[in-house]
């Protein structure tokens, strides 16, 4: 009868020497209309309890079955989302939840919940920061790793987050590619085992995989109806998204850093932290979950996000590298001419000892052409500024030709293995950026341009290779940290260059869609989607982008690449940052007068485009017609777009019905871009409807012939 008495005795001594664990602690994370609910259980691990639609503050879940964070080495049986192997050989890892708090911050919008939590034998810190984005509805995830161990440990997994779910079935929606074919979408279901969308690219990491996914839970979602989870990696490297079905049907999510060849060296007292992990959560569909993040990224996510955006006029079709001072000076004049707000100056600029007259020399020699510029980029400042129209330039600091003066006195700079052949992408190596030097170089490249050149007023900054034979002189024996530490270096000098430079508008470029990611655009105003211009491939690329990316930051340009007419062609571009890649000269009258006038409108509809809200209302995939909306804020003014592609003979379809409208509004609707000489397509045109009838009978902007595309401005009475 004594041992259930000393039984008891023990227990109630631990629980008074361990308050937490007589009563599981609740931790909740909430937007506006999301709740995200761990809990503390009695040993003190944590675990995800509840990811879904707002609950009420009354609601308790309790569930202490999926761990928040599941660790390595120890007993847990599936993926995990951290492992370290410590300084004694020991390769487990025991956290348990020390304390947590809510930070404060100068944005009212912006609730930081910061879990800190610790192994009792080893001193590690692991903190899972969770920032909650009230009115947006977005989520970001990431971690602090540390410790203070006598000598390094290795981290060989590093989540951003671990994301559980239990439903009934799971549809995962990727976007995958190549060079000029990026952003194919494909949906499948998720089944027992691992699915995983990586890639070990290094430098221009999107080429093969995007970082970005839709989670259909309950079977396939559409985009007014269904549980949907839209996430997206803020990083621009090597990256893994990883899906786990167990045998139990439930489902772990592990988006982060791709640890493949990067087991982390980390030193006592140094943090790795892991990129965020940008999410939202919709119970209406697809598009709710795309408009959350469009919010989310105009004010937080991308530079400058909710500023205007400078139309262009490029010089690389019309000239490729074959230019100089006379001809750049009459491209100027078509830019005044077209009517566009600025001419950008493509590849070709610089080298001396080895002119870059192709692609096979100079990248790293950054100094003005003198047969081609002999009087610098000060004439070229001073000549567009005369016609009238804004300075931009070219660069890819990163690289360098093995055929260039950097590369004969620095070949140390370069990555490349020792004992091996070099291997050479578009004729080009990656600059060694973990080098402190290399570093300041790069950002001297840059700043240089920026300081002595104030009238360049847009920089498009290119990475036209990946990563391959990848070794860092710099790092010596720690070689499996050079992914992770290129990308950390490569923001360290972004942030020097924002600190000094803080308001020139970027493009993001990767030898076309090769780094599309929030990691980089908060120093970006901008990405190129992809070399592709062709008019019906760009509605595929840019719808795809569309379900992660507000418009004002997808590069759209008019130019000869595809056949269509160039109605069909500015059309498609009007639905993002409107730009030109033509030759305006051989553009005839009504050509030019079409384009001077959509540009016109593009300047007045602007706003609505890049601040408005995105219904996509008609997808191409299987159908051979498109069409999508934007809406501003406040329901008065919408853009329409209605695209044909190649439809099957005979083929008619009904009108569209709108969306995002307000029902009790009247709106005049108006056909726009019509090319000259041609009457309005739109069989309603100039007339007035309800909100109501606008979004139930819908409007004719859909013909039958191929390749023909509507501009509808609607705006309320």
């Amino acid at each position: 009868m004594r041992k259930p008495y000393l039984n008891y005795c023990l227990l109630m001594s631990l629980l008074f020497a361990c308050p937490g664990l007589m009563a599981q602690e609740r931790i909740d994370v909430h937007t506006r209309d999301i709740s995200m609910v761990f809990t503390v259980g009695a040993s003190g691990r944590l675990y995800q309890s509840y990811l879904g639609t707002r609950l009420a503050s009354n609601s308790a879940p309790a569930d202490t079955v999926m761990e928040a964070y599941a660790q390595g080495g120890g007993s847990y049986l599936f993926e995990p989302a951290i492992r370290i192997v410590h300084a004694d050989g020991n390769p487990s890892l025991d956290l348990r939840v020390d304390s947590w708090r809510v930070d404060s911050t100068t944005d009212n919008n912006i609730r930081v919940t910061c879990i800190v939590m610790k192994d009792p034998v080893y001193p590690v810190t692991v903190v899972l920061e969770l920032k909650a984005y009230l009115r947006e509805n977005v989520i970001t995830s990431s971690v602090r790793i540390s410790h203070a161990e006598k000598s390094p440990v290795r981290v060989t997994n590093f989540s951003s987050s671990m994301l559980h779910f239990h439903a009934d079935s799971y549809w995962l929606t990727q976007w995958h590619g190549d060079w000029a074919r990026e952003m194919h979408m494909e949906e499948s279901r998720l089944t027992s085992g691992i699915k995983i969308i990586d890639s070990k690219l290094g430098t221009r990491a999107d080429m093969y995989q995007t970082p970005v996914f839709l989670l259909s839970l309950d079977g396939e979602s559409t985009e007014e109806t269904g549980k949907v989870l839209a996430g997206t990696l803020g990083w621009s490297g090597s990256f893994q998204l990883l899906f786990e079905v167990d045998e139990k049907d439930r489902l772990s999510v592990l988006p982060g850093m791709n640890p493949y060849a990067s087991d982390y060296v980390l030193d006592p007292g140094k943090t790795l932290k892991t990129p965020e992990f940008i999410f939202t959560y919709s119970d209406e569909g697809r598009g709710l979950a795309s408009r959350n993040l469009h919010d989310w990224a105009r004010s937080y996510g991308v530079l400058d996000g909710r500023g205007s955006r400078m139309t262009l006029l490029n010089n690389w079709e019309s000239t490729q590298f074959a230019f100089n001072e006379q001809k750049l000076d009459t491209l100027f004049g078509e830019t005044r001419r077209l009517g566009a707000d600025m001419f950008l100056l493509d590849d070709g600029w610089f080298g001396n000892k080895y002119p870059r007259n192709n692609d096979h020399t100079s990248l790293g020699d950054w100094q003005e052409n003198k047969v081609k510029l002999p009087h610098g980029i000060a004439r070229l400042e001073k000549d567009a500024a005369e016609k009238g129209v804004k300075f931009g330039i070219w660069v890819e600091p990163e690289m360098v030709s093995p055929k260039s003066e950097l590369y004969e006195k620095h070949p140390e700079w370069v990555l490349k293995l020792p004992n091996r052949a070099e291997n050479y992408f578009r004729n080009q190596l990656v600059l060694d950026l973990v080098n402190p030097a290399v570093q300041d170089f790069v950002f001297r490249v840059v700043d240089d341009l920026l300081t002595q050149h104030s009238g360049i007023a847009y920089l498009k900054w290119d990475c036209n290779r990946m990563m391959t034979n990848a070794y860092s002189p710099y790092l010596g024996s720690r070689q499996s940290n050079l992914y992770i530490d290129y990308v950390t270096a490569l923001y360290a000098v972004l942030e020097r260059l924002r600190a000094k430079h803080p308001a020139v508008p970027m493009m993001l470029c990767s030898g076309g869609g090769g780094r599309t990611d929030y990691g980089a655009l908060k120093y970006f105003t901008e990405f190129w989607p992809s070399d592709n211009t062709d008019a019906v491939e760009r509605v595929y690329i840019q719808w795809g982008y569309s379900y992660f990316f507000p418009a004002n930051t997808i590069a759209c340009h008019i130019t000869s690449w595809g056949k269509e007419p160039l109605k069909f062609r500015t059309d498609v571009a009007m639905m993002g940052r409107l730009g030109y890649d033509l030759d305006v000269s051989k553009m005839t009258d009504k050509e030019l007068s079409f384009s001077q006038q959509a540009l016109k409108d593009y300047r007045r509809l602007g706003a609505t485009i890049g601040q408005g809200d995105l219904y996509r209302l008609l997808a191409p995939y299987g159908s051979d017609r498109a069409a999508l909306m934007y809406v501003d804020k406040d329901k008065k003014k919408a853009v329409l777009f209605g695209y044909v592609l190649h439809p099957r003979y005979g083929s008619s379809w009904a009108p569209v019905q709108l969306q995002g409208l307000d029902a009790g509004k009247v709106y005049r609707v108006k056909e726009i871009n019509k090319y000259p000489g041609t009457k309005a397509e739109l069989v309603e045109d100039g007339r007035t409807f309800t909100g109501e009838y606008l979004m139930k009978a819908g409007l004719s902007v859909l013909g039958k012939k191929e390749l023909t595309s509507m501009v509808v401005e609607i705006t309320a009475e």
